[in-house]
């Protein structure tokens, strides 16, 4: 609950929660077919309509409704990059607490695997993982996990391994406590304010990721809406209909925004450093 005041106390956590919490509401609504038209409808005779009062942001060349196929593309974007998160964080905490626990070998050996995907560019990994594997929704999704899951191996590894030679796990060895039980109550309950500030950074990463794969033809698949596949429908557009370029690069651009000032927030309110000054 403290966290929570923190963030509202927080100029940047005010606007970035707002922003947030609007783009999960846009994602909701869509996700429940509560959109102003049917997003997937061809309205031929009103195709490449201005916005008015009847289309807000305009039509497509097909005559499709842009603010019904952002929304359900605000949607498609949101899980495509929550799924791919959670995969990373999960895997990444995993393979870091693993690393300085077992340390020496097993530590040299994960961290050299780390450093081999870190070389390569995110956007580049994924797009080799997916001409690998083909393009679709569950492919970008392992792709992202796959980029991203490093980042987390080296944010949990680090006070793993300070935390490992802390005095309170000496004396919990001592009292007989299982390796799982350390784990889990010692090290991991002490990652979470890291964890939580990286997974919000890689929020906004990975919708970044995810609109250039779609953008690029090997994320989601038309019919279905994402925002970077409508990005890319639009590029022959710009002169006649520049709507359809501008109302889903805005939307990328502030989902991108909001999830990076939730991030500077959490990192200022969940740093010890930084909470005096907040106050």
């Amino acid at each position: 609950m403290r966290t929570f005041r923190g963030v509202f106390a927080h100029t940047s956590g005010r606007i970035g929660g707002a922003i947030v919490a609007l783009y999960l509401l846009l994602a909701f609504l869509g996700m429940l077919g509560l959109t102003p038209h049917n997003p997937l409808m061809q309205y031929r005779i009103d195709r490449l309509h201005a916005p008015d009062g009847a289309y807000w942001m305009g039509t497509d060349l097909f005559g499709r409704d842009v603010a019904s196929r952002l929304m359900t593309g605000i949607g498609q974007s949101f899980t495509v990059a929550f799924f791919s998160v959670a995969f990373a964080a999960l895997a990444g905490t995993v393979l870091g607490l693993a690393a300085a626990w077992f340390g020496r070998r097993w530590d040299g050996i994960l961290m050299r695997i780390m450093d081999v995907l870190l070389a390569f560019p995110a956007i580049l990994l994924a797009l080799l993982i997916i001409a690998v594997a083909g393009p679709g929704t569950w492919t970008s999704i392992v792709a992202i996990a796959i980029v991203y899951t490093p980042i987390f191996t080296r944010v949990v590894r680090g006070p793993a391994l300070s935390l490992k030679a802390r005095e309170f796990v000496d004396a919990a060895r001592t009292f007989g406590s299982s390796p799982t039980y350390i784990l889990t109550r010692h090290l991991l309950l002490n990652l979470v304010a890291p964890l939580t500030v990286q997974v919000t950074l890689a929020l906004a990463w990975a919708l970044l990721t995810e609109a250039g794969l779609s953008f690029l033809g090997l994320g989601t698949q038309p019919p279905a809406a994402s925002l970077g596949l409508m990005l890319s429908d639009s590029r022959n557009l710009m002169e006649t209909a520049p709507w359809l370029m501008i109302f889903p690069g805005v939307t990328i651009m502030i989902s991108i925004l909001g999830f990076n000032l939730l991030g500077d927030a959490l990192r200022d309110i969940l740093d010890p450093r930084m909470r005096r000054s907040i106050a």
